[in-house]
């Protein structure tokens, strides 16, 4: 169990305002936290993290934004719901996004996150507008073996699964190693422990199994928002090179038609790690017109 959770850990590599009792929706799949005002943005959080991973995020942009900040079931304290996980947070988004009224807004997702915001992309075109995608790739396991399938990766995601939602000591225990690989400050250790220790462990091996066994590298070719893909390297850098890591994330996003690459020097955790950078990147993106 410790030896998988470490492989897929490494295959990953690749202060906000007060929010008013009314801001606050509830929806089968995630909760919500409305902050700012103008045009519309949805943060989306990684595996087992909440939506406060975005606090420093949100208090950038709320000014000129308004922020819609998910916290998925199952994750850091939220009850879980039965699975499919992944589809039906992706169909509850869409619904959101329709029911609210939001028009066209900016998707912001981190890890799972990520891989969530290209897929509502993918699946409803019409609805999203930028997406900008942190730390994550359409199919995770490629990242570490090219020739990897959703069906040939079914039994270490059984496993793996299993073994998350078998023993709350063990889990915890390699969930340590994991994270202090994905984040530089100690704070910062301690608060994505912290929502891991509040999650629920049958969620979070239902979410980790269903991301290892979907591929979405033919579904993004329907997106028709421009993509933004900020990647990380160097947790990794004592076995791959930057250029190594840069060209395996391009070529996952090959059939996105408006898609630009980016490396950060940081751990997985880009907007904890440099926020100021990654605030100039989001800001840079949202700003300039779409390609040609």
């Amino acid at each position: 169990m410790k030896l998988i959770f470490s492989i897929l850990a490494t295959i990953v590599a690749l202060g906000s305002s007060p929010v008013r009792a009314a801001d606050s929706v509830a929806n089968p799949s995630f909760v919500v936290k409305v902050i700012g005002k103008g045009k519309p943005v949805i943060l989306i959080p990684g595996l087992a993290c909440s939506g406060a991973v975005w606090d420093g995020t949100v208090a950038h942009l709320k000014d000129h934004y308004e922020c819609h900040v998910l916290t998925l079931a199952g994750f850091a304290g939220q009850p879980r719901i039965e699975p499919p996980f992944l589809e039906t947070v992706r169909n509850d988004l869409a619904t959101y996004i329709r029911s609210h009224k939001l028009n066209h807004p900016v998707i912001i997702g981190h890890s799972l996150g990520g891989f969530l915001t290209e897929w509502l992309g993918a699946h409803d075109p019409d609805l999203t507008g930028k997406l900008i995608i942190v730390d994550a790739l359409p199919f995770l396991p490629a990242a570490m073996n090219p020739a990897a399938t959703p069906e040939s990766m079914k039994p270490a995601a059984a496993q793996l699964q299993a073994g998350i939602a078998a023993d709350q000591e063990i889990y915890l225990s390699n969930a340590v190693p994991t994270i202090k690989g994905m984040v530089t400050k100690p704070a910062d250790f301690d608060l994505v422990m912290s929502w891991t220790k509040a999650s629920d462990r049958v969620a979070v091996g239902q979410a980790f199994n269903e991301l290892l066994t979907h591929d979405l590298r033919g579904d993004i070719a329907k997106i028709n928002s421009p993509v933004l893909v900020l990647g990380t390297w160097i947790a990794y850098k004592d076995f791959t090179t930057r250029e190594a890591v840069e060209a395996s994330i391009t070529k996952q996003y090959a059939a996105v038609k408006d898609c630009k690459v980016v490396m950060a020097e940081t751990r997985h955790f880009i907007m904890l790690d440099d926020p100021q950078w990654f605030y100039k990147q989001v800001d840079a993106f949202l700003a300039a017109a779409p390609s040609q």
